[in-house]
C-alpha cells in the first residue's frame, strides 16, 4: 500500500508540470490564433464571455457590488485559476491513462469552440482558437507523457528501438521537451497578444479624428455650480474616473473609417451612416448624468460629463417611425442589445448619438466611436455603447440582454442623493460640520436637499446653482454637532414635488432605493 502512496505521489508532480504546459499552449495557440478572427475568439475570452452570459443575475449584481470595475479581471483570473487546477488533474491522469488525460483536453476544446460560436455575433470561424489550442496542447500532452514514461521506465530486457525521437529520449530529454514546450506556450501567447493589439487596437485612428464644432453649443457651467469642499465630487466627471460597467471582457475595437449605423426595422426609409456622414450632420453639445442600475443608494456608478453627439431624433424622424413601434433597440457591435422608449426619443429631451465626451472623442471603453445616450433613464435602457445598428420595434415583440435576465423594461432613473463629505468613519472637531454631496433626478431635476444626523429633524441643504435637468446637482449644509458618533441622512426632492423614498430596494429589478448615511465622530 505504501508502495502504491509513494508511485503516485511520484507522478503527482511530473504530471502537474505536463498539464499545466500544456494547457498554457493551448492559450498561447490560441492566442495566436484570434490574430486572425479577432481577440473575442481567443479561448479564455470565448470562455468568459459565454460565463458573463450564463451567470445568474444575483451573482453578476455580487460581482459589480464587490468588485466593481475589476469584475472582469476577476473572471479572467478565476477562468485561468481554474483552467490551472482542471491542467494539473489531466496531467496526473495522463501520466497513468494517456487516452483519458488527452480526452480532457479535447473535451475542452470542444467547450471552448462552443463558447465563441455562442455569442451573437459569431461566425463559423471563430471556433478555431479553441480547436487549434486544443489540438497543439494534446499532441504536446501525447509526447511529453510518453517521454516521461520512456525517461523513467526501468530498463527492458531485450533492447528495442524507441518510438520518439532520439531528442526527447531520456531525463534530459524529457526536461529539455518541456522547457521547450513552456517556451513555445509562451512564446505563441506573447506574440499573439501583441499581434492583436496591434492589428485590432484603435487607438491611433481614434487619436486621428477631429470632431467638428458644435452647431448648438451648451451654455456655460454655472460659476456657482460645484462648491470649494474637499472631497467632493467635482462636477464634471474626469474621463478617466468615470464608471465603467458592461459585459465585455475585451474592449471592441471599432474602426471608425469601417463604421456603419443601421437604422432599421418599423421605419419607412432605413438608414444607414458611416462616421464621417454621421460628424457632418448638426452637432449638439449637452450635458448629462449617466448613471447605473447597479448603483446601490451611495454607491459610484454615477457621473456627469459633457457631451457632443448629432440628434437621433432628428434620425428617427428621416427614418420615419412606423406606427405602434414603441421600442428602439440599439446594438452594439459586440452583440449587446438595449431596449428604449420610443416615445422618450421623440418628446423633446437631448437624445444623442454621442461622439465625443468631455471634448474628446469618446474614450474606447466608453464606446468610441459611437453611443447612444437619452436622459431620463438608467444606462441599461439608453446608452449602448459600440452602437452599429438600431431597430424599431416593440417591447411585445423582443426582450432586450438585460430584461431577459429579469431587469424592468424601462427604468427611469430614480431620485437619488450622496453624502460625499464627510467619509464614512471619518474624524472630526466638534462643532460646524461641512456636509456636502450630490443629488440627481436625471431630466427631471433636483428642487431641494434635506440633512439630518441622529435622526432629528431635517435641515434644508443649500443647493449649487442648476446645470439642466440633466445633470446632478451639488449641496452643502453646516451643521452644529457635539463630540460623539454621529449618523447623517440625506435625501432630495425632484422637480415634480417627489421626495426620495426611505424604503430600501435593491438594485434589482429597476434601480436601488433609500436614503445615503453616513456615520463618523466627532471629538
Amino acid at each position: 500500500m505504501a508502495r502504491t502512496v509513494r508511485r503516485g505521489a511520484a507522478f503527482a508532480l511530473p504530471g502537474a508540470a505536463i498539464g499545466l504546459i500544456t494547457a498554457g499552449l493551448a492559450v498561447g495557440v490560441g492566442e495566436l490564433a484570434a490574430v486572425w478572427s479577432g481577440p473575442q475568439t481567443a479561448p479564455a475570452i470565448a470562455v468568459g464571455s459565454s460565463a458573463i452570459d450564463l451567470t445568474p443575475t444575483p451573482l453578476k449584481e455580487f460581482a459589480i457590488r464587490h468588485f466593481g470595475t475589476d469584475d472582469k479581471l476577476v473572471l479572467l483570473t478565476g477562468i485561468y485559476i481554474t483552467l490551472g487546477l482542471i491542467a494539473v488533474a489531466a496531467g496526473i491522469i495522463a501520466v497513468r491513462r494517456l487516452a483519458v488525460g488527452a480526452a480532457l483536453v479535447a473535451l475542452f476544446g470542444v467547450m471552448g469552440a462552443w463558447a465563441a460560436l455562442s455569442r451573437p455575433t459569431s461566425q463559423g470561424g471563430d471556433l478555431w482558437p479553441s480547436l487549434l489550442g486544443a489540438t497543439a496542447a494534446g499532441a504536446a500532452m501525447v509526447l511529453l507523457v510518453r517521454s516521461y514514461r520512456a525517461a523513467t521506465a526501468p530498463p527492458p530486457a531485450t533492447p528495442s528501438p524507441s518510438r520518439l525521437p532520439v531528442w526527447a529520449q531520456g531525463r534530459r530529454g524529457f526536461l529539455a521537451l518541456a522547457v521547450g514546450t513552456a517556451g513555445a506556450a509562451a512564446a505563441t501567447g506573447l506574440v499573439g497578444r501583441v499581434a492583436v493589439d496591434r492589428r485590432y487596437n484603435v487607438a491611433v485612428k481614434r487619436s486621428r479624428v477631429r470632431i467638428p464644432t458644435p452647431a448648438v453649443r451648451a451654455p456655460a457651467i454655472p460659476a456657482g455650480a460645484h462648491p470649494n469642499v474637499v472631497g467632493l465630487s467635482e462636477f464634471i466627471t474626469p474621463n478617466s474616473e468615470f464608471y465603467r460597467v458592461d459585459t465585455a471582457l475585451v474592449l471592441p475595437q471599432v474602426d471608425p473609417e469601417a463604421w456603419t449605423l443601421r437604422i432599421r426595422g418599423m421605419a419607412d426609409k432605413p438608414l444607414e451612416l458611416s462616421f464621417a456622414e454621421l460628424l457632418a450632420r448638426p452637432l449638439i453639445e449637452h450635458d448629462q448624468t449617466l448613471s447605473c442600475v447597479s448603483n446601490e443608494v451611495g454607491g459610484p456608478y454615477v457621473g456627469t460629463a459633457r457631451w457632443i453627439g448629432a440628434s437621433l431624433a432628428d434620425l428617427l424622424r428621416e427614418a420615419g417611425v412606423q406606427r405602434g413601434a414603441d421600442q428602439l433597440v440599439g446594438r452594439s457591435i459586440d452583440g449587446m442589445t438595449i431596449g428604449t422608449p420610443v416615445e422618450s426619443v421623440l418628446d423633446g429631451r437631448t437624445g444623442l448619438l454621442a461622439v465625443a465626451m468631455n471634448g474628446e472623442p469618446l474614450p474606447i471603453a466608453h464606446g468610441f466611436p459611437c453611443r447612444m445616450l437619452v436622459p431620463g433613464f438608467f444606462g441599461y435602457v439608453s446608452a449602448t455603447k459600440w452602437l452599429v445598428d438600431l431597430e424599431l420595434t416593440t417591447f411585445a415583440a423582443y426582450d432586450s440582454y438585460w430584461v431577459q435576465r429579469g431587469y424592468s423594461k424601462v427604468a427611469p432613473v430614480k431620485t437619488a442623493s450622496r453624502i460625499d463629505v464627510p467619509k464614512p468613519f471619518a474624524h472630526l472637531p466638534a462643532g460646524t460640520v461641512t456636509v456636502a454631496g450630490v443629488a440627481w433626478a436625471t431630466h427631471r431635476g433636483i428642487d431641494a436637499v434635506e440633512v439630518r444626523s441622529d435622526g432629528g429633524p431635517w435641515t434644508l441643504a443649500r443647493l449649487a446653482q442648476a446645470d439642466t435637468p440633466d445633470t446632478w446637482r451639488q449641496w452643502t449644509c453646516h451643521l452644529d454637532l457635539p463630540p460623539g458618533l454621529h449618523k447623517l441622512e440625506v435625501r432630495a426632492t425632484d422637480a415634480t414635488g417627489a421626495v426620495q423614498t426611505a424604503q430600501r430596494a435593491d438594485t434589482f429589478p429597476d434601480g436601488a432605493t433609500g436614503w445615503h448615511s453616513v456615520v463618523f465622530t466627532t471629538t
